[in-house]
């Protein structure tokens, strides 16, 4: 098999849902380096980045290349391994992330991806959960692992969301105490996932909820990006010394441009008055592997909002940008296990 199946798209103007194609002619099978390992995906699991960098436009045309296959979480299974990986092996199940400066993501049969950037799979784990952690459990991870310790007050905005379900579980095994936002109808999802507190932000605004509460959280993960003045007010209900990740934001220049302020702009000039921090994706075989144990030994477990076909990836980043989903969206790309 030299081509293989894959979803690709030239341009993202008028919604990458509406650019999606498969070449008739198939595209060129990845070819790996020593440190690189060929998986066979059988699922993979949309993120907002899949989309939201794209759609900027003419801001990012020149960093990205033409054509691009999306998607960055999969699980598969091992076809070919590089002269220098020996933590995986032919056959094995694997799950993680890829992010191809060359464009090859993993809405596709095959992708070549760093042998830091998967672990196997543990026995036991169902395929379309294990493609659901990499970037967004890793994320949550990263920012509770360096920020947070044992009896900290976290503040998770958006805890019903593919980052935010990781966010919340992860928060409770570390030993935090942890408060969230979510609309009236995903209450009692995020009570099931540890919440200790759960903010309903239909039943009123959530800024002056949390200022009601006074300046009793030591972290803020935002997940959501909104309200877009969560950061600027954040001194009032943020610790002296807390900290406000910004894990999710908005699509578009404006969410850009806010997100620059938000970095740059000191406190005496009109920013915010604590420390801000927006981490980049980082994925590291040691981080998948401690969040599969933990979903191994039923301390955390992946929430699925919909299962899509392959041939239905369009509709599965139409479900994604909706804002709606509860947990994570999988495309199935291999129906045989």
């Amino acid at each position: 098999m030299t081509t293989i199946k894959a979803w690709q798209f030239t341009t993202a103007v008028g919604g990458i849902e509406n650019n999606l194609f498969q070449p008739a002619s198939g595209v060129s099978k990845p070819q790996i380096t020593d440190d690189q390992v060929l998986v066979e995906v059988y699922s993979a699991a949309l993120n907002p980045a899949d989309y939201k960098v794209a759609e900027l436009g003419a801001v990012v045309k020149p960093f990205i290349p033409n054509p691009f296959i999306p998607g960055m979480d999969f699980c598969g299974r091992v076809a070919e391994t590089g002269n220098k990986v020996d933590t995986v092996r032919i056959g094995e199940m694997v799950f993680g992330a890829v992010m191809s400066p060359l464009g090859h993501g993993s809405l596709s049969q095959y992708v070549a991806v760093p042998k830091t950037c998967l672990t196997a799979m543990p026995e036991g784990l169902e395929v379309d959960d294990a493609a659901s952690i990499a970037v967004a459990g890793t994320t949550a991870y990263r920012a509770l692992k360096e920020n947070a310790k044992a009896g900290d007050r976290v503040f998770v905005n958006g805890g019903s969301g593919g980052t935010g379900i990781w966010t919340l579980q992860i928060a409770k095994v570390l030993g935090c105490h942890v408060t969230t936002s979510c609309s009236t109808p995903n209450i009692e999802l995020c009570k099931s996932l540890g919440a200790d507190k759960v903010l309903d932000y239909k039943a009123a605004d959530i800024i002056t909820q949390l200022q009601g509460k006074g300046q009793i959280f030591n972290l803020c993960i935002d997940n959501v990006g909104t309200p877009s003045s969560l950061y600027k007010v954040s001194h009032k209900f943020l610790v002296p010394g807390g900290k406000f990740i910004q894990i999710g934001m908005g699509s578009g220049l404006e969410s850009a441009m806010r997100l620059a302020h938000n970095s740059l702009v000191p406190a005496s000039l009109g920013g915010g008055k604590r420390k801000y921090q927006m981490p980049l994706a980082k994925i590291q075989s040691e981080h998948l592997a401690q969040i599969g144990t933990w979903m191994k030994e039923g301390k955390v477990k992946a929430v699925i909002d919909t299962k899509f076909e392959w041939d239905e990836a369009p509709s599965a980043y139409l479900r994604l940008k909706t804002g709606r989903a509860r947990g994570k969206v999988v495309v199935r790309v291999k129906d045989e296990q």
